[in-house]
């Protein structure tokens, strides 16, 4: 492992942002992984993408093994100062709004989902009832 001392800034680390020289954050430390890019198990498209920004959240969303953190050690390159880092947006869902009648469109769904095949049934029947007695 390289020598903490190093500590890049932000936009430093940025320009390192395509196959040739491809630099990524995680958890406040700086990795190049260059070297890796042919053989990450998700391919390169997947380190690319993480460049430019902090990748922690991308990277503990996969769920790496220890074996895939041990091996990143040998890709270290130093720290990133994180006050640099710049804030990433904070996407919400548009709050759900309940229907305005008292009753949910879940369970008319539900109610229909339930009479919709006795109707086809009980026509079925008296449409081949009818049928014979002509």
């Amino acid at each position: 492992m390289a020598s903490d001392s190093q500590v890049y800034h932000f936009d430093e680390v940025a320009k390192h942002n395509h196959k040739k020289d491809c630099w990524i954050i995680i958890s406040g430390k700086v990795y190049d992984v260059t070297p890796f890019l042919e053989d990450h198990p998700g391919g390169d498209e997947v380190l690319l993408l993480a460049v430019e920004k902090d990748a922690t959240d991308d990277f503990n969303d996969v769920g790496h093994s220890d074996s895939a953190k041990e091996q990143m050690e040998k890709f270290y390159v130093g720290k990133v100062d994180t006050s640099t880092i710049p804030e990433q947006p904070n996407y919400k869902l548009p709050a759900q709004t309940t229907p305005p009648s008292g009753q949910s469109s879940g369970f008319v769904v539900k109610l229909l989902q339930f009479l919709l095949p006795l109707l086809i049934l009980g026509a079925a029947f008296a449409l081949q009832y009818y049928g014979k007695k002509k």
